[in-house]
């Protein structure tokens, strides 16, 4: 894949803004996940994440869409849980703020 052809992001607000809603919708939005697949919360693999409603742990998902390579980086809202995974974002070149 063409690096013109890829887009890292990360959807960056705070706790119940939808950052885990968006992250939904554009794993079914863009194909990745089939409708049928689909749950609430589908990158919050933990069991307190889900039971609370929160992203704790970092998770990055590649989708495609069109002729593009989407890589998100799905990260927690909690300012102590996010400059944890600072490093992360270095190869962010955008975010979806909220």
């Amino acid at each position: 894949m063409e690096q013109n052809y890829i887009r890292n992001f990360c959807i960056v607000a705070h706790i119940d803004h939808g950052k885990s809603t968006l992250a939904d919708r554009l794993l079914e939005l863009t194909g990745t996940v089939a409708k049928r697949d689909m749950k609430a919360q589908l990158l919050d693999s933990m069991d307190l994440e889900r039971e609370k409603g929160i992203t704790i742990k970092l998770a990055p998902v590649r989708m495609r869409y069109k002729d593009f390579e989407l890589n998100l980086i799905d990260t927690p809202a909690m300012s102590t849980l996010a400059m944890r995974y600072h490093a992360a974002y270095k190869p962010v070149k955008g975010y979806l703020s909220g």
